[in-house]
């Protein structure tokens, strides 16, 4: 009788330990599908850049990975074991590859069909040519934290080397003062390390700069020397800009706004010559390290369309209550399109039209999707689906729609936003080699 009793009690405490289990389990289940579904439905299925693979061989399905993503859903539990559900939101923090108790994540570039183009750098974050170091977006990491991480970790590492710097040189040149660019600066002078910071836009902010106004950024929380905690997970982009003014006012930074690099040409003695130009004319500097943060975006991708350099087409949208009243075009299917639209469509007797050239949008944030499908239902958006620009006029626009048919809209406006091109020929003129990944670990 004991021993029946034993067995009951047994019984009881095993159901109470792991039907709550299989419940638990079977929710995260039905979750990953309906997830999955909606991936599908909006294209996130696809990954745009960097994203998490799972060696399913490792896995041991205990769901940290899918616990710890503050994106959400990016990754669910399939079958008792993570796998990528929405892989196109991952921004590349790698909190779940850091979280996994058995190493079964990996973070790559790429898919088998799709490649995604990088310069080849090293751990230390210097590229193929010695002596010149990439940090942030341009080598595939785009989350803030990540930037300011690269950025600190390249400058701590350039001022542990024993060599010295030749009389009248620098230790390191930064291109570039957004994110990365503003973090290797703000180490540099930590370190007291003799730098020059140059920028070719006229203002600090990197691509950041060119988002929409009142764009959400995705940061994590992160430290940054001499100024503080940065803690916001998420910010519009005029606060980050003006985070970023504030940091280089209090750290008693000099960014030399306005100045584009030419050229870096080594030197054959271990430095670099920079050729630089501005308002201020051409500028040489002798460098013993040059650092680029200089981001992908590199310079708008451009439809190659007549009419295009008219004075009436954008490739950023900075006031858009400058447009009320106007009749626009925005060209794209991504967020900074969709978002674009959605904010000058709030201007007042404005009409606006979305041309993108395929019959739905995809890999836009589910967010966006659900407002930029309720102002198409109310009529505050006209999608143009299937279609591609032809001609700009200064008072029209000639598209060409899914059977190649032309059609005229009286239009004053075009906002074009269809990526950037990177800077693959700067950077092949430096030396650097670019590798394509293929989403292999």
């Amino acid at each position: 009788m004991d021993a029946l009793i034993i067995l009951a009690v047994a019984v009881v405490l095993t159901a109470a330990m792991v039907v709550p289990f299989a419940r638990k389990r079977r929710w995260h289940e039905q979750r990953a599908r309906r997830a999955e579904a909606k991936a599908e439905e909006y294209g996130l299925h696809v990954p745009a850049s960097l994203h998490p693979v799972v060696d399913l061989s490792a896995c041991l399905g205990c769901g940290a990975c899918v616990a710890i993503c503050p994106e959400g859903d990016v990754l669910g539990l399939v079958g008792g074991q993570a796998q990528p559900i929405q892989p196109a939101r991952c921004v590349g923090h790698g909190l779940c590859q850091r979280s996994c108790p058995t190493d079964a994540i990996a973070l790559v570039f790429g898919t088998a069909e799709r490649g995604v183009d990088l310069p080849r750098i090293q751990g230390n974050f210097e590229t193929n040519v010695p002596g010149i170091y990439i940090v942030g977006e341009l080598g595939g990491m785009g989350l803030v934290k990540n930037a300011f991480e690269q950025g600190r970790q390249c400058v701590e590492g350039i001022a542990r080397e024993k060599r010295e710097t030749p009389d009248g040189a620098l230790d390191l040149l930064i291109v570039g003062c957004g994110p990365a660019g503003l973090s290797a600066s703000v180490n540099a002078l930590r370190l007291g390390l003799r730098f020059v910071t140059v920028e070719k836009e006229p203002d600090l902010g990197g691509t950041v700069r060119h988002y929409p106004r009142r764009k959400l950024v995705m940061t994590q929380p992160f430290e940054v020397p001499g100024y503080g905690k940065i803690s916001a997970r998420e910010v519009q982009k005029e606060e980050l800009v003006a985070t970023w003014r504030d940091m280089v006012e209090t750290a008693g930074l000099e960014v030399n706004t306005g100045e584009t690099v030419r050229s870096v040409t080594p030197t054959g003695d271990g430095c670099f010559t920079v050729e630089t130009t501005g308002e201020a004319g051409v500028r040489t500097y002798t460098t013993r390290r040059v650092v680029l943060a200089i981001g992908r975006r590199g310079i708008p991708r451009k439809l190659g369309i007549p009419g295009e350099e008219g004075e009436n087409v954008y490739y950023a949208l900075a006031e858009p209550e400058l447009f009320a009243g106007r009749r626009l075009v925005i060209v794209g299917g991504g967020d900074s399109a969709v978002e674009a639209a959605l904010m000058l469509a709030d201007q007042p007797d404005t009409t606006v039209r979305l041309s993108y050239r395929k019959d739905k949008l995809a890999r836009i944030k589910p967010g966006n999707h659900g407002r930029i499908d309720a102002a198409i239902a109310a009529g505050n958006v006209e999608p143009l689906w299937e279609t591609n620009l032809a001609r700009i006029a200064p008072d029209e626009v000639v598209y060409t729609d899914a059977a190649g048919r032309e059609h005229a809209l009286p239009n004053d406006d075009v906002f074009v936003f269809a990526g950037g091109e990177l800077p693959t020929k700067f950077l092949e003129s430096c030396g650097i080699q670019m590798d394509t990944h293929f989403g292999r670990p």
